[in-house]
Parts: structure tokens; sequence; C-alpha cells
């Protein structure tokens, strides 16, 4: 499950300025403020699985965002490679120039 909530805050950071602003007051309090469904269908008056079904829905659709876009895919290529990067040059290697035009042709 934390794996999973992770993976949402990301993708909702990349993703969230192609939400509603219902679709992101949702996320927003269920996946960062950490609120129950009873409560948010309390904030909003609606029904808990009124919530349940709008999250969900929000959830497949930041999905197929990342399916067809890999902005949350590419952000961790570019932290493994930095990661390394930074591993390398402590080591003093020779991999340090590869690694940064993997990194400019990432994109």
């Amino acid at each position: 499950m934390l794996e999973k909530t992770t993976r949402m805050n990301y993708l909702f950071d990349f993703y969230q300025e192609l939400l509603t602003d219902k679709q992101r007051s949702y996320m927003e309090l269920y996946y960062l403020e950490d609120y129950s469904l009873g409560e948010i269908s309390e904030a909003f008056e609606v029904s808990r699985q009124a919530v349940y079904d709008n999250i969900r829905r929000t959830e497949n659709m930041i999905e197929e965002y990342e399916e067809k876009l890999h902005l949350y895919e590419r952000f961790q290529e570019r932290q493994s490679l930095l990661k390394q990067l930074k591993e390398s040059i402590r080591k003093g290697s020779t991999d340090a120039i590869q690694l940064v035009e993997t990194l400019e042709n990432l994109d």
C-alpha cells in the first residue's frame, strides 16, 4: 500500500494540472493529507461511494497519462543516472562523461 501511495503522490505531482478542481481536491486530501473517504465525503457533502469512485477514476486517468507521457518513468531514470554520476565522480571513474551524455539524451 505504501508503494502505491508513493507512486500516486509522484504521479499526482506530475499530472495534477490535468485534473479538474474536484479531482485535485479529492486526491490531495486522500493521498497528501491522509483523509479517510468518510472525512472527504463529509467535507464535500457527498456520499462515501461518490468519493471512492472519483478517486479510483482519477487514479486510472493519472496512470493513463503516465502510460502516454512517461514523466514519472523519465524522472526515475534521471534520478538513477544522477545517483550513478555522483558515485562515479566520488570514485574518480571515467564513466561520468558517458552518464552526462545519457542524461542529455534522455528527453
